[in-house]
């Protein structure tokens, strides 16, 4: 029985899909959901799985292809087997053929086709993972390409390393190589390059910077810490003070939290927090829901969930739809300070950047204390700069004063 397999019922925001990554080629024996081929939208990469055990009989399209919703993308035969050489088959393939001559080998030929086989490179599993041209040059040449010293962005395999591995060449000392590959934008990077274009040219777009001292913050997760995850089972992070700082600050200056349609501002009673995660795709940015209500732990249980489905590729339209502010962190991979850009069609953004321990004055004393940088970036149309710095100081007296922050002060 033949089943169809089918592009999956697409939001009303996404108007098609990419197919991206084909994990089985036609032939292959499949299981009911397994995983079949990665389709990339416009804001996730979503897994197609075989909704029955068989054979997949035909690939209706090839990787590169556009399919809309609900399009049949292959076809699977349900409770066949894959394909294999039958005994018959294989006696047929071992026995010479009628008339022709027996040739009896040379001695030690055995020995040469060994060595032959062995010093010829054999196609691996590797190979799938690269892209178009330097697959093609891989299979054409029949490089391993497991075999190749990569010499691309981070360590990935080039058409020029595999050009140069095939003529005995060595990546460093190849006569002054300079490897170039050209690859084509995904979807989600040429949405993001979309979407930022969006926000420079259609947002009058400021941003206001402060500094915050967080040693009580620390000294605070120092003093609770072991305890919060013995109860809740997860760690107490950073991220959970400037969320719940964020939507508390929100609720006092509700223009931050607003939005901008055509002639009209829509006022959002609820703190939907865009959450900033990196990932080998860029950057995605899904929704942590009502942080108004939410406590340290169930803040920290949402990004921790979050940064394990966006690692796996896991996050589903539904986890990057809405949002009406949004928080990034790019201290994580060390900046000292930045100007976040505006994600349309909210309004700001809070940018947190590294803790490095400075001089301050406290008390008339010069003290060396953690203090972070931080930045609001916000459209300048509908948020006034008074209303932006007394946003952006309220998070700063939250941070610094985590104790009244934590009883609701």
């Amino acid at each position: 029985m033949a089943t169809e397999i089918k592009v999956p019922v697409l939001p009303e925001s996404v108007s098609d899909a990419t197919i991206a990554t084909w994990h089985k080629k036609a032939g292959d024996a499949v299981k009911r959901d397994e995983n079949l081929v990665d389709l990339e939208t416009d804001k996730v990469v979503l897994e197609v799985p075989s909704t029955v055990d068989g054979v997949l009989k035909e690939i209706k399209f090839e990787e590169g292809a556009t399919v809309n919703s609900a399009q049949v993308i292959a076809i699977i035969e349900e409770g066949a087997a894959a394909e294999a050489p039958t005994a018959e088959a294989g006696a047929k393939a071992s026995a010479p053929a009628a008339g022709a001559e027996t040739v009896q080998p040379k001695p030690d030929a055995g020995k040469a086709d060994a060595k032959a086989a062995a010093s010829k490179p054999q196609s691996s599993g590797r190979n799938d993972a690269l892209p178009p041209g330097a697959r093609f040059t891989a299979e054409t040449k029949g490089i391993d390409a497991s075999q190749v010293e990569g010499t691309g962005r981070r360590g990935a395999v080039t058409k020029e390393d595999l050009i140069n591995y095939a003529s005995g060449k060595t990546p460093g000392v190849s006569g002054g190589a300079r490897p170039e590959e050209r690859v084509p934008m995904t979807r989600i990077r040429k949405t993001i390059a979309a979407r930022l274009m969006q926000s420079k040219e259609s947002i009058a777009m400021l941003t206001s910077f402060n500094e915050v001292n967080l040693g009580k913050v620390m000294a605070l997760r120092k003093e609770l810490g072991e305890q919060f995850q013995k109860d809740h089972g997860i760690k107490l992070g950073f991220m959970s003070f400037f969320a719940k700082a964020a939507a508390n600050a929100l609720a006092k200056y509700p223009v931050v939290n607003a939005s901008v349609d055509g002639d009209d501002i829509i006022y959002h009673g609820y703190a939907d927090i865009s959450v900033a995660i990196s990932t080998d795709r860029g950057l995605v940015t899904p929704v942590l829901r009502n942080v108004e209500r939410q406590g340290f732990a169930e803040i920290e249980q949402g990004i921790a969930d979050y940064a394990k489905k966006a690692r796996d590729g896991k996050l589903g339209l539904d986890d990057l739809q809405g949002g009406t502010f949004t928080i990034t962190n790019g201290g994580t991979f060390g900046s000292l300070m930045s100007t976040p850009i505006v994600n349309p069609p909210q309004s700001a953004i809070l940018g947190m950047h590294s803790i490095k321990e400075r001089p301050i004055v406290e008390n008339g004393q010069i003290v060396a204390a953690p203090m972070m940088y931080i930045a609001l970036s916000y459209d300048h149309r509908i948020i006034d700069g008074k209303d932006a710095v007394l946003f952006l100081v309220d998070i700063k007296n939250q941070l610094e004063n985590p104790h009244r922050m934590l009883l609701g002060m």
